[in-house]
């Protein structure tokens, strides 16, 4: 049987390319700055070739929105549905979301900055992504406060600190410089949970509870784009 047009022989591995190309380009200049023709000749090809591999310019924004969201909304689901103290699950998705961070921060910068350029249909459903990412990280300040490790602060206020400490890492961090994801989600994390930390609350074995899991449950890697066969999550 012939393969359809656009899946030849090494179709999908140059397209990957190519998103990885204008990943670079649009985080440096900008999307809407960023033009078919730039795109064509940073990869050395003709709009017509381009447009073969990847359809639209707007495909290629919803397709590196998708590499950043994607894995990383369903590893925060994973994580939430652990059997695990809130407190273990928030060090764990800290650092999950920080390990994606530092592996795309090209993709990153482009999700961060140009996210509304996307039009229709494909902006609302990265909208409610993002909202049930926001929400599951909700859940756990929630769920910590319920149990009495946090004092009672507005959840969302809670969130948005949250997502405002790991979300602008990738301005200034290098990936091959003086800290990894976990060491920054350690030092995050132990900033947070002492903010918010009820009075009386115990938080001192939450760093080693966190390595003890790494340790004995390989099977979830805190790399969002790692393959994972769930355990230990709660029925």
């Amino acid at each position: 049987m012939s393969r359809p047009p656009g899946h030849g022989p090494g179709f999908e591995a140059r397209r990957q390319r190519i998103i990885d190309t204008a990943a670079s380009l649009f985080a440096r200049r900008g999307y809407a700055a960023t033009s078919i023709n730039d795109l064509g000749r940073a990869v050395g090809l003709a709009k017509g070739a381009l447009y073969y591999y990847i359809g639209s310019k707007e495909n290629v924004l919803i397709e590196i929105q998708s590499r950043v969201l994607g894995p990383l909304l369903a590893r925060a689901k994973e994580i939430a549905a652990l059997d695990e103290v809130p407190l273990l699950r928030l060090r764990l998705l800290s650092e999950s979301l920080l390990t994606i961070i530092f592996r795309r921060l090209d993709h990153i910068w482009v999700y961060e900055h140009d996210y509304r350029s996307l039009t229709g249909d494909h902006l609302h459903t990265l909208l409610v992504q993002r909202a049930e990412f926001e929400g599951l990280v909700r859940g756990l300040f929630t769920e910590a406060a319920r149990q009495g490790a946090f004092r009672t602060v507005p959840p969302r206020l809670a969130t948005l600190q949250f997502l405002n400490l790991h979300n602008h890492t990738y301005q200034w961090v290098k990936p091959d410089g003086r800290w990894d994801a976990t060491q920054l989600s350690r030092e995050y994390c132990d900033t947070l949970l002492r903010g918010f930390g009820a009075p009386d609350a115990d938080l001192r074995n939450v760093e080693e509870s966190a390595a003890a899991f790494k340790r004995d449950c390989p099977d979830l890697p805190l790399d969002p784009e790692a393959e994972w066969v769930p355990v230990h999550v709660t029925s």
